[in-house]
């Protein structure tokens, strides 16, 4: 049997490649994530869902039309919706975006950075929000008008604003009206659709939505990908080489889809979201994704009405979390999402009395390390217990490095004499690993930590530093320090027999610098004042240890 450090090592080992695989399997689009935990607590929940939405269905299937408004075509134009927390611009030659800004976020860090635009001109060129009737897009080959003639909707704070198009779409009457909200990203839209023919015809409705690729301004940590929840499991696809070939289609109780990086989203969430069909495409960098109602038949003089509402903003949890349970999963936190819940609700609470993000990432370390206090004292107990035996296990492996078996024995014989169990200071890590996971991941996708400054200025110097939390160190100072501070906690542990060993440890705080290069500077900050504290630690239980009475 080998000693504890084996174990270490595996741990170890087993950080880099699940902290690579959280990164690669996004990129390439290997995994989709589902949350099937949260899938059992929803079943009796998603039961009271469906009895209530049967009025709703009722709705949508077909029935006699009422009276219509009176159509008359006019020529598309730009009409702004503004509220206090964006500006839109619809065409309203249908009733597609032109424009999204976003008036709480900035594309960079200085005072006059633009905007976020989620529907930039390319984006405008795919008419996210249009409709898609009988395969033909509305906006194109349909006539609309507008009923009203200003240039601007206002909402101001605490109101409600409501724009109607009127359309004629292959030979249906189309009605839209959409209802913003001065607190909320949610769009919510009532659509009619009316077979004002004497012949019964199909009908079938896609809501649509897009995304440049190129707007997901985090890189490596910010990529835009298509992403739906599925009865409660999230499926996403960012690989461009599958989106540009087949795209992705699904089929299923679709509560939301849409497009989305790792900070903004832009989903579609339809009203009855039974058998709804999910497609989606990247073409010349632009993300698209449909959600297609089921057919249905209308008679002569029969409308269908459908309700669906969009979302187009940041990720901000508290805010999805009042739109929808579902909608919320768009925030990934991992398998161990219920931990990564607790520490970011901690992490808000520092924040609110420091008032920064970055001082309040050390008090959170600070008090996890404090939590771990008497874990972490056991296992360096049990590290202070095997570095008094090395001599022992030295000699012992040199007189028996050719019997292997017998000097398997005489090293557990080693342990029982002096009482040490090798895999004792390996537990507390264990144990801490889901902590440091649901951190990692909490720390990844908090929009609160974008842009979000810890010390703004390299001290001396006018040069930005820790000004984005969110972005890595743009002098990879933080990174190199916490390399040091590994390789000094490797120092201070007791060093492994086995040469091959040795060599492995040797190199880990360099592969976990280079590692950690381009990682989000809060996850570094946490990780070195982690370190910090660990050091400082093991020198206690160092002195303790080597203190008479210790002995």
């Amino acid at each position: 049997m080998q000693d504890g450090k084996n174990l270490i090592i595996a741990i170890l080992l087993c950080l880099v490649v699940i902290v690579g695989w959280s990164y690669l399997s996004e990129r390439m689009g290997w995994v989709h994530k589902p949350d099937p935990a949260a899938v059992a607590q929803q079943q009796a929940k998603q039961q009271a869902e469906q009895q209530a939405a049967k009025p709703q269905a009722a709705q949508a299937a077909p029935q006699q039309a009422e009276a219509l408004p009176v159509f008359t075509p006019a020529p598309g134009r730009d009409l702004t919706v503004s509220t206090p927390l964006f500006d839109a611009v619809f065409y309203t030659g249908g009733g597609s975006l032109r424009s999204f800004k976003l008036k709480k976020y900035q594309t960079g860090l200085a005072p006059d950075s633009p905007l976020v635009n989620l529907v930039d001109g390319q984006t405008a060129n795919v008419a996210p929000l249009g409709l898609v009737i009988n395969s033909q897009p509305s906006w194109s080959t349909g006539k609309w008008s507008v009923e009203t003639d200003e240039a601007a909707v206002n909402v101001a704070a605490g109101q409600q604003g409501v724009l109607r198009f009127n359309g004629e779409v292959d030979n249906l009457r189309v009605v839209r009206e959409m209802t913003f909200s001065a607190n909320s990203y949610l769009i919510r839209e009532k659509i009619r659709v009316v077979n004002a023919s004497d012949q019964a015809r199909s009908v079938r409705v896609s809501y649509t939505v897009a995304a440049d690729g190129s707007n997901a301004a985090g890189g490596r940590y910010d990529a835009m990908r298509l992403a739906w929840d599925n009865d409660g499991s999230l499926g996403e696809e960012s690989s461009p080489k599958t989106l540009e070939s087949t795209g992705v289609q699904t089929t299923g109780k679709i509560y939301w889809g849409g497009t989305m990086s790792t900070y903004f989203l832009a989903a579609v969430l339809p009203g009855d979201n039974s058998n709804v069909t999910i497609k989606g495409r990247m073409q010349q960098n632009i993300y698209r994704a449909a959600l297609e109602e089921p057919e249905v038949m209308l008679g002569p003089g029969q409308e269908r009405v459908l309700t669906v509402s969009y979302w187009l903003g940041p990720k901000e949890r508290a805010q999805l979390t009042a739109v929808s349970d579902q909608l919320v999963k768009s925030i990934d936190l991992g398998m161990f999402h219920v931990i990564a819940k607790g520490l970011l609700w901690l992490l808000e609470f520092f924040h609110t009395y420091v008032n920064n993000w970055g001082v309040a990432i050390i008090l959170l370390t600070l008090l996890i390390k404090a939590i771990f206090w008497p874990l972490t004292a056991k296992s360096y107990a049990s590290m202070e217990k095997m570095k008094k035996l090395q001599p022992h296990m030295v000699a012992i492996r040199e007189k028996y490095k050719d019997n292997k078996e017998l000097m398997n024995k005489e090293v557990m014989a080693l342990y029982k004499t002096y009482g040490v169990n090798p895999a004792s200071g390996c537990v507390p890590i264990l144990i801490q690993m889901p902590v440091f996971f649901g951190l990692y991941q909490a720390l990844l996708t908090s929009i609160e930590l974008r842009h979000a400054p810890f010390i703004t200025h390299l001290p001396g110097t006018n040069l930005l530093w820790l000004a984005d939390l969110s972005s890595k160190d743009p002098y990879y100072i933080t990174p190199i320090i916490m390399g040091l501070t590994m390789f000094l906690q490797q120092r201070m542990s007791p060093p492994a027999t086995d040469p091959t060993q040795q060599k492995v440890m040797m190199f880990l705080p360099l592969i976990f610098t280079v590692m950690f290069l381009n990682f989000p500077s809060g996850l570094v900050v946490y990780w070195l004042v982690n370190n910090i504290l660990s050091i400082a630690q093991q020198r206690m239980m160092a002195k303790k240890f080597s203190t008479p009475a210790a002995k």
